[in-house]
């Protein structure tokens, strides 16, 4: 199936700068570092009318959405982002409330703000506002942006508990269903600052067909037709493969034992890089072993 739609994924804490501070504009420099790397940047040009894209900022996730809000309004706004609003979601009726609907078909890109993923799945899953998205995923030239939680909740499988000290015990890690935009991969965010990557890995042991994919902190994914996946940020991306795995312990152990992984094939990006979901193919960028790179100088 041809997918029209774009999904921009975000490892979280991102950096965009405080709005709040009186002198933001004579410290921009300082402040500006997510906008450096180009991931509301990239967004924006990604975006079916560029500056003038309908963007809907929703804050179901979030514990704090009349304060996260606003911020996510501002930083967009900054780039020229000129047709920008904010869609709080509290309950499950308002996904079926006409008004709410009406703005999420007319959106352009829908930014999902950070929180927790539980939260947003258990709000906005299977309601009418969620088909909606998941038809203009599919056949609209249309973007779904997520960080932290927005960004787990994209796929079919969704990780939302499970201790980063303990995450290779044998049920440590709580997997349910996401939004289901993309199938194929599980997502987990905060990755490298958190040290999440044991949750990956018994994530891709129970079934080694889904490809792991953890975000760092400032760091994203466009994944263009559900296929064509390309590093956006200043940090990393690590992609856990465990198609190879030759042996495991996973059936044999009780709960909270240690998992035993033999061959699990791990992948680093940084930005610029691609990967491709179908052939499982890496290109690095900026390779040291690029056929056109001249010969070196002493």
């Amino acid at each position: 199936m041809d997918i029209k739609g774009k999904l921009i994924i975000i490892g979280g804490a991102v950096d965009k700068g405080s709005f709040t501070e009186t002198d933001f504009d004579k410290n921009v420099a300082n402040n500006l570092n997510f906008f450096e790397t180009g991931i509301l940047r990239r967004i924006i040009n990604e975006s079916k009318h560029k500056s003038d894209s309908r963007v809907e900022v929703i804050t179901t996730a979030s514990k704090i959405p009349r304060e996260i809000g606003p911020e996510y309004v501002k930083a967009l706004q900054y780039l020229g982002a000129s047709n920008v609003d904010v869609l709080h979601i509290e309950k499950r009726e308002m996904a079926s409330d006409e008004d709410v609907l009406r703005r999420i078909k007319n959106a352009d890109v829908l930014m999902f703000t950070g929180g927790d993923q539980l939260r947003l799945t258990s709000i906005l899953g299977g309601t009418p506002l969620h088909e909606i998205i998941l038809d203009k995923y599919v056949n609209e030239d249309f973007i779904y942006a997520g960080t932290s939680a927005g960004a787990a909740a994209a796929s079919n499988n969704m990780i939302y508990q499970g201790s980063s000290s303990e995450a290779l015990l044998k049920g440590e890690v709580k997997i349910t269903s996401g939004l289901g935009l993309i199938d194929g991969v599980i997502i987990d965010t905060h990755f490298v600052q958190r040290g999440r990557i044991g949750r990956l890995f018994q994530a891709v042991v129970g079934n080694p067909k889904v490809l792991g994919i953890g975000l760092g902190e400032d760091t994203g994914l466009l994944i263009k037709n559900n296929k064509e996946m390309e590093a956006i940020g200043s940090g990393l991306v690590i992609l856990v493969d465990g198609r190879e795995i030759k042996d495991t312990n996973l059936t044999q152990v009780e709960l909270g034992q240690p998992i035993s992984i033999n061959h699990l094939v791990t992948h680093v990006m940084s930005m610029n890089d691609t990967f491709d979901l179908n052939t499982y193919k890496m290109h690095i960028r900026d390779s040291q072993y690029a056929a056109d790179l001249g010969p070196a100088v002493d």
